[in-house]
């Protein structure tokens, strides 16, 4: 059940930070926490009601990018009036009636959004590092593999697929593992080269004043 509640929390964690970007507001540690409590809430809840453990879906993050719509209160407001509407049977059944074509049109849309979110916050990278492409790469390579080709890891522990059962966990524990090793020593390899350029810039303005 803890690796359930890991790969629940690494989806989590890509949703808030797209969606941060979406609203144009930087998220802090104490942010996430807030998010991961309200999440850990939502799904001891769902235990009271024999429901399905609830967790956030990367859907919403291409629905808020299309509508454009970041308000809270909002969000809100149209929860309140799922969970009532969820109690009448009669719109239940009119929500069948919506032909696949208009529910496939406006998926297409809302996950092309999530892709393009995505893609704006891997232009923050510096792919200009071999390291970075490579990561990028294989986080990607693995994450669509997993989810064309679902029996890619079949012959892995149960234990194990797990988390390589999905795209999204799958790729981005492979992300986070390459950055650790191909990337482990970046920062204090890149002191002393900031600590010696600022030391060249200091004697630059003292020979100048001389």
């Amino acid at each position: 059940m803890s690796i359930v509640g890991i790969v629940s929390m690494i989806e989590t964690t890509g949703v808030y930070l797209a969606l941060s970007e979406i609203c144009g507001k930087k998220i802090d540690e104490k942010a996430m926490q807030h998010g991961y409590r309200a999440e850990g809430l939502a799904i001891l809840l769902g235990g009271f009601f024999n429901a399905f453990p609830y967790t956030t879906f990367s859907q919403n993050v291409g629905l808020v990018q299309m509508t454009r719509v970041k308000s809270r209160s909002v969000t809100v407001v149209c929860g309140v009036a799922l969970v009532a509407l969820g109690l009448i049977p009669k719109i239940g059944a009119i929500t069948v009636l919506i032909p696949n074509a208009v529910i496939g049109g406006a998926t297409l849309a809302m996950f092309g959004m999530v892709i393009a979110s995505g893609v704006r916050m891997l232009g923050k990278v510096d792919f200009s590092r071999q390291e970075n492409l490579l990561i990028v790469a294989c986080a990607v390579g693995i994450g669509m593999g997993v989810t064309v080709q679902p029996a890619l890891f079949a012959h892995f522990p149960s234990l194990i697929q797990i988390l390589t059962n999905n795209g999204i966990v799958a790729g981005s524990l492979t992300a986070l593992i390459l950055n650790l090793i191909l990337n482990a020593g970046r920062r204090t390899s890149a002191e002393p080269i900031d600590a010696a350029s600022k030391q060249m810039i200091a004697e630059t303005s003292a020979a100048k004043e001389v």
